[in-house]
């Protein structure tokens, strides 16, 4: 995980486009400068980047059921709950689910488990737009197989 460049997914477990259902793992990184304010002495992950880790999972998921035709941008953030702490080190099991999907927006259902113990969970909205241009396109391609995701879902 790479928190200065908002990388919050290390790589794809598990992709079911079918079932439209994502798992993906993040390792909490034990230092970084976000937790020399957050909080000295008791470092946390924020809240804030659990809703983001979140949201990166659920957009590699839409990404996998759009075969990359457009991609998804957080819209809306409900019934967020951050159920207990994450710390520097904590590997993050990130599962996304793909609740709805049309008319250019789309809904998911996220949960991140430290040891198997529920930590946050959300639902997310995403509008779905084109690719911006080819960079950004193409930066995705590269980042995606940095993670290993499955080239059949493309």
């Amino acid at each position: 995980m790479q928190l200065e460049y908002f990388h919050m997914i290390d790589r794809i477990v598990d992709l079911k486009v079918d079932e439209k259902r994502i798992v993906v793992e993040a390792l909490v990184p034990k230092e970084s400068t976000i937790f020399e304010g957050h909080f000295p002495g008791y470092p946390l992950m924020p809240g804030v980047l659990l809703i983001e880790s979140m949201a990166q999972a659920s957009g590699w998921l839409q990404l996998g059921v759009l075969k990359f035709e457009r991609m998804p941008i957080l819209a809306a953030v409900k019934e967020a709950k951050v159920r207990g702490s994450v710390f520097p080190g904590d590997l993050m099991s990130i599962e996304a689910t793909l609740v709805h999907e049309g008319s250019g927006y789309a809904m998911t259902e996220a949960k991140i488990r430290v040891g198997g113990k529920l930590r946050a969970n959300s639902t997310l909205t995403f509008t779905q737009i084109p690719f911006p241009n080819a960079d950004m396109r193409g930066y995705m391609d590269a980042f995606a197989k940095r993670i290993g995701f499955p080239q059949q879902a493309v």
